[in-house]
């Protein structure tokens, strides 16, 4: 028996600090899964690894924004991450997580074995240090303007405008995310890893990738050209791997290095010592799907760390996509402007394959590419449910009407039809081996359209009772497409595969199978069905108001203002004061006249709350008064300082009162 080529494809580890959505799908999961159902289809030796990666810095953001320890943020997130994975159909051999042990303990070795070999520098720097939190500052919890002048709220690991990757010594202005203040320079220590010494080992690694995607191969090519830099592979955190050696109190593996070993760490827990058959075999074909926000780390720093360890396969693609979009504008998990996986397996039941399909015709294999609902609707109704579903109903409904669902006889071996789809086939296969799985997706749907052209070409509705054998032979040819269909569909539409051999009654098939009679004359099939529906407007313009909303509503907050020194907000004096007198202004249906004891003095300030406050609501009143505010006239009044109010998104106002009896003239410190 001849050897089986072998697989080890990874998929990028999600951050275990929110839920998926149609960005992650796109960027690497769906290509990564369709690929690895081919491979198995073909009969190949394949494992796939994936997780989620629970140490990085936006783990700690969402602990610190939810008043949660770290562990608590990841493993809610892991258990509704993995679930919504498996719901969806991508299927991994193993997706574990960087929390565990075992993983700490692969990372710490894998560290201790560069140190011991000497590869780490080990010197004192000065980082950025928040005086107010009393923490030293990860790229992530750094924000500024990128060098390219493209985008002023840049991390200090990369800007998301350009996708440079950066130091936080490259932003300009920078602000420290858990303050919003000026940070200072610290001194601390840290482990180096000496990129610009080891230039030339990754050039020799990457000098035979010509058959790499443009995009990523450009990309590393324009940081080998800047030089490559020294980056500290150990961090000033409490949330992670703990450093292994002595004098690293406080500090833990910097997450771009212990995240990749992840892979390993999976690989491990899947196979136990047949671990290494895969990592340490230069028969494997090791291919890391990503983002092309983790280029860099995968195709430089990864195999950088793997070279120096020694003993390990690199990389032999990676095959990165661009970002996808939403309805126009960059998804954005904090204004909420995404679909979220659980959100769509909830609201769409059953209708995984739609969603996939729509994303597969839609990758940013080259450029960064649009999601709009209309698309998806579009999609859906004028491809899958028009030309495949229908295709397989006709077939099915044709079969019962003239067959009672028994697949008939065929004596022909001349079949023109049947070898156009093989042809198809073929490019299929290649399309997939390049990672064209746009380019494959749109060939399977050929398949479906030559069906559809072969039975209308023939007519078997109108020759069924004169020529019954040649009515026989296009039947059960059409029969033997729909099977076809079912092989070449698995990988990309998994559910509709099955959909498609439950349908013939017959097991599941793979790609070898392709070029024989599937299912055999005289085998009884199912009757009609569709295994598709339209979607209507009306579910198209619920999810986009349902987006819209969001965004609206997100709108209305007032974005945060300049960062002020405590000596200018020590300028302003705030005083506790009881509303003695109350009236409207003429002529305005906003402004209250009101007088106001502020325990200094009795003073008239007017105020735009006559929409939410009558005069005998407000009137006696604790209220919070601005009271060194130039004065200034307004519809003929001077109104001699500023009621404190608080203003909701949608513009109400709420006067802020002291929430217990305290007396006129009380400062607001």
């Amino acid at each position: 028996m001849p050897k089986k080529n072998k697989h080890l494809v990874t998929s990028a580890l999600i951050y275990a600090n929110g839920p998926i959505h149609i960005g992650h799908l796109a960027g690497c999961y769906i290509p990564s899964d369709i690929y690895v159902r081919y491979l198995r289809s073909i009969g190949d030796d394949v494992k796939f690894i994936s997780g989620t990666d629970e140490h990085g810095v936006p783990i700690t953001i969402k602990a610190r924004d939810e008043k949660k320890k770290p562990k608590d943020v990841v493993d809610f997130y892991y258990s509704q991450i993995k679930k919504n994975f498996e719901e969806f159909g991508i299927s991994f051999d193993i997706f574990s997580r960087t929390s565990n042990n075992l993983h700490h303990e692969t990372s710490s070795d894998f560290f201790l074995k560069l140190y011991k070999n000497g590869v780490f520098d080990e010197k004192e720097s000065t980082q950025y240090y928040d005086e107010s939190e009393n923490q030293f500052l990860s790229d992530r919890y750094i924000k500024g303007e990128c060098p390219c002048g493209l985008y002023d709220s840049a991390y200090g690991d990369q800007c998301e405008k350009c996708g440079k990757s950066l130091s936080p010594s490259d932003l300009k202005n920078p602000v420290s995310t858990l303050s919003n203040n000026e940070p200072i320079k610290k001194k601390t220590k840290n482990w180096y890893l000496p990129m610009d010494k080891l230039q030339s080992k990754i050039e020799d690694y990457l000098k035979d990738k010509s058959n790499w995607k443009t995009n990523v191969i450009g990309q590393c090519n324009s940081w080998i050209k800047d030089g490559l830099k020294p980056r500290a592979m150990t961090r000033d955190l409490d949330w992670g791997v703990k450093v292994p050696i002595k004098d690293a109190e406080g500090k833990v593996l910097y997450v771009w290095f212990d995240a990749p070993i992840g892979y390993i760490t999976a690989t491990k827990e899947l196979l136990g010592e047949e671990w290494k058959d895969y990592w340490k075999d230069n028969d494997t074909n090791l291919i890391h799907f990503i983002g092309k926000d983790n280029i860099v780390f995968h195709c430089i720093i990864f195999p950088m760390m793997l070279i120096e360890h020694g003993g390990y396969v690199l990389p032999k693609n990676v095959p990165a996509n661009e970002f996808m979009n939403l309805e126009g504008e960059k998804i954005s998990t904090s204004r909420n402007w995404a679909v979220w996986l659980n959100d769509y397996l909830k609201e769409f039941p059953n209708m995984q394959d739609e969603l996939r399909y729509c994303l597969i015709t839609n990758l940013p294999e080259n450029k960064d590419s649009d999601f709009t609902w209309k698309d998806f609707q579009s999609k859906n109704n004028n491809e899958l449910v028009s030309i495949l579903g229908n295709y397989i109903n006709r077939v099915l409904v044709l079969t019962e009407k003239f067959y009672d669902r028994i697949v008939p006889t065929c004596n022909s071996k001349n079949n023109s039809v049947i070898k156009e789809i093989d042809s198809l086939k073929k490019s299929i296969d290649k399309s997939i081996k390049n990672f064209k799985f746009r380019e494959a997706m749109g060939f399977v749907i050929d398949v479906a359209r030559l069906g559809n052209k072969y039975l209308t070409d023939n007519e078997p509705w109108k020759k069924f009772n004169d020529d019954p054998v040649n009515v026989s032979e296009v039947m059960f040819n059409s029969i033997q497409i729909v099977s076809k269909l079912g092989i070449l569909c698995e990988p990309f539409l998994p559910h509709t595969s099955e959909k498609i051999f439950n349908l013939l009654k017959i097991k599941r098939t793979d790609w070898k199978s392709f070029s024989s009679n599937i299912v055999s004359s005289g085998h009884e099939i199912s009757g009609s069905a569709h295994i598709f529906s339209r979607i209507e407007n009306s579910v198209i313009d619920d999810q986009i108001n349902k987006l819209n909303s969001s965004k609206e509503k997100k709108s209305k907050v007032m974005p945060q203002k300049k960062v002020i020194e405590f000596d200018d907000f020590s300028k302003v004096d705030i005083r506790v004061g009881t509303v003695i007198e109350a009236e409207n202004v003429p002529k305005s249906n906003k402004l209250l006249k009101l007088k106001i004891n502020t325990g200094i003095d009795e003073r008239t300030i007017l105020s735009g709350i006559a929409k939410f406050y009558s005069t005998e609501e407000i009137l006696n009143k604790k209220v919070m008064v601005l009271i060194n505010l130039k004065p200034r006239k307004m519809m003929g009044f001077e109104s001699e300082g500023m009621l404190l109010l608080a203003e909701d998104s949608d513009g109400n106002l709420s006067l802020m009162q002291p929430d217990s009896e305290i007396g006129d003239g009380s400062v607001v410190a």
